[in-house]
């Protein structure tokens, strides 16, 4: 099988968002929970202002965190990291270098392709290991799969090749303009 409409996706994104290394995953939310691991992050601070998965990442990942006042537009920082949710945001040259920026192709986001997301990075060691860990600890390079014999730890969030063509020929009608998306206040929630 040839991963090639993958790879071509990432090389499409890399070009356009200016970010060295893309490992495009099925989700922003499992492009975060990799980011995370691979950052091994114990406690963090971001907005109060966003969707209520990321929360619940939080506590899946065993992360102390903190919720600030933070007005935000298209991207935040989860302070204390170099970890962006950059979900809303998708602009020529937007990758801001040493950072790590997780981008969405879901619904409402600047290139809607339904389900699908993507790590942006300058760091070479998490762009490998990002991209062994969505493909089930495989390296897609590497075919058949079973010549490899060596597998890190895995995880299913790879996207399908179709939503990789999908997002190849979308990407050029991407509109840049961040927009304002009104997200409530979870400090307002429970999330016992």
């Amino acid at each position: 099988m040839s991963f090639q409409p993958l790879f071509d996706f990432e090389q499409a994104l890399s070009e356009y968002t200016g970010a060295p290394y893309v490992v495009v995953t099925d989700c922003c939310t499992h492009a975060l929970e990799l980011a995370f691991r691979f950052e091994q992050v114990k406690s963090c601070m971001f907005t109060a202002n966003t969707y209520l998965c990321i929360p619940q990442l939080m506590r899946q990942l065993q992360v102390d965190y903190t919720l600030i006042e933070e007005l935000w537009l298209g991207e935040y920082q989860f302070y204390k990291t170099r970890i962006w949710d950059s979900a809303r945001l998708l602009a020529p040259d937007m990758y801001h270098t040493g950072q790590i920026q997780c981008v969405s192709f879901g619904n409402g986001k600047p290139l809607q392709l339904g389900r699908a997301g993507a790590i942006l990075t300058d760091d070479p060691e998490l762009y490998v290991t990002a991209s062994q860990w969505r493909s089930d600890g495989r390296d897609l390079r590497v075919s058949p799969w079973q010549k490899q014999k060596t597998f890190p730890i895995g995880y299913h969030y790879c996207p399908t090749l179709e939503t990789c063509e999908q997002g190849l020929k979308k990407l050029g009608s991407v509109d840049p303009e961040p927009k304002y998306h009104h997200y409530p206040d979870l400090r307002t929630l429970d999330f016992s």
